[in-house]
């Protein structure tokens, strides 16, 4: 319906569209939270799609919440591996180093052997 007078701006012209009620309150409350006016919302649906070269239609992959998941699973993993490798291999090599540490130790004179007296050192024949 389009009318003009001097006094008000043109309006455009406003069709009825059919819509199930389910869905245009959908519409309604998407429209609220985001444009002015339906019709704006409308518009930047459209757009959207337009611009974008996208079909409502197409499917767009795993969503970030998939994303999430599968990250965390694979993180899950990375430190199921790093504490084995803590637990397996870190904490015998440090058992050993300090092993080595001990037998050094200038107090622990009856734990080292004396190289002096035995023939098996390499040392020995100098």
């Amino acid at each position: 319906m389009a009318f003009k007078c001097d006094k008000f701006k043109i309006m455009d012209e406003f069709i009825g569209i059919r819509i199930k009620k389910k869905i245009a309150e959908r519409f309604k409350e998407f429209s609220k939270k985001h444009y002015r006016t339906h019709t704006e919302t409308l518009a930047g649906m459209l757009d959207f799609f337009y611009y974008n070269e996208i079909s409502p239609k197409e499917n767009f992959g795993p969503t970030g919440r998939r994303l999430e998941n599968t990250f965390k699973k694979r993180i899950n993993a990375v430190i199921a591996i790093m504490k084995d490798v803590e637990k397996n291999k870190a904490n015998p090599t440090l058992a050993i180093l300090e092993s080595l540490m001990e037998a050094a130790d200038p107090k622990n004179k009856n734990q080292i052997r004396d190289y002096e007296e035995d023939d098996t050192h390499p040392d020995f024949y100098k």
